[in-house]
């Protein structure tokens, strides 16, 4: 089966609807990526999760379906009434202010356990710092992990 540009909006809002959701879904393309924004007046919070964890999850099942069907197929990203966004926003905001903090008082700093969506983002930013320097570290007890920033010598 060949995935056309329609494809995975109604896979998705097939899902949604057998999953008991009444929602609508809205393409969106956000620089080279796909976005599925998902409108839900009552259940958006059901459809996030806690932490965006059941959004991660939905779309984790999404890509893994439309792979299944056409190897070629674009990555999708899900996004619940521009919930994401504006999480990724504050990530972003967090690793720029830890990274002035490494930069002002010499110190390493160890951001709160994440999942790897969130560290990805975080070590996406601070990626060409040319002052810091960032690394996973397991956390005891959790399958997330935090993120120490450190000054580069």
């Amino acid at each position: 089966m060949s995935t056309t540009t329609h494809v995975p909006k109604a896979l998705l809002e097939s899902i949604l609807k057998n999953l008991g959701f009444s929602v609508t879904v809205e393409e969106i393309e956000k620089g080279a990526s796909k976005v599925l924004d998902i409108q839900a007046p009552v259940d958006s919070g059901r459809l996030i999760g806690r932490n965006g964890q059941t959004l991660l999850d939905l779309q984790y099942l999404l890509n893994r379906i439309l792979f299944q069907n056409d190897k070629e197929a674009a990555k999708v990203q899900l996004d619940v009434a521009g919930y994401r966004f504006s999480e990724d926003d504050k990530l972003v905001d967090q690793a720029k202010k830890a990274a002035e903090q490494v930069r002002r008082w010499g110190d390493i700093v160890e951001l709160e356990p994440m999942n790897s969506y969130n560290r990805r983002i975080i070590h996406n930013t601070l990626k060409d710092d040319p002052d810091i320097e960032t690394q996973s570290v397991e956390v005891d007890g959790t399958h997330d992990k935090a993120i120490l920033l450190r000054p580069i010598n």
